[in-house]
């Protein structure tokens, strides 16, 4: 997997203060992305141990309320056995920090092709300039759902994120 940055302490990528992880390689390339310049998966650069290493020294912080898995998109097919494997060792890391994760797929695309008992909050679907919305939090456009994750597995039906 490769990836473009780690971010320490963003306010803008879930609740609380965040590491996030902005990995490369995005499959739904839609219009008005923020972050074109992650969409091939080639680009940036690989994710090694000392990123790990960078990682986790990052979430050692008491402030740091836990990480987000952003892009490109998290779930592209060269990302998920990394990103999976980093939000597990997250959870049996630090199981009181929160994993949020950013992705193009619908929730209905992935619930049964993922491990989803170590994200809390699970963004998703493509964003669509023609509903961008700046007055939504932590989403870009209106078709975008904040899911928690646990709650959703827990009812069968989707709940989203209180804010």
């Amino acid at each position: 997997m490769n990836y473009h940055n780690i971010t320490k302490d963003d306010m803008l990528n879930g609740d609380g203060l965040r590491v996030v992880l902005w990995t490369a390689g995005c499959t739904h390339c839609c219009d008005g992305c923020h972050n074109p310049e992650t969409w091939d998966v080639a680009s940036g650069i690989e994710f090694d141990n000392a990123a790990e290493e960078e990682l986790f020294e990052a979430l050692s912080q008491e402030h740091i309320s836990g990480i987000t898995f952003s892009g490109g998109d998290p779930l592209h097919p060269f990302n998920r056995e990394t990103v999976l494997r980093l939000a597990k060792k997250v959870k049996e890391t630090y199981p009181n920090k929160t994993v949020w994760l950013y992705t193009g797929f619908l929730w209905e695309e992935v619930k049964d092709k993922i491990e989803l008992d170590y994200i809390d909050v699970l963004i998703d679907g493509e964003f669509k300039k023609e509903l961008n919305d700046n007055n939504l939090l932590w989403v870009g456009s209106s078709n975008q759902r904040i899911i928690d994750v646990k709650k959703t597995l827990e009812q069968g039906n989707i709940v989203l994120h209180k804010s």
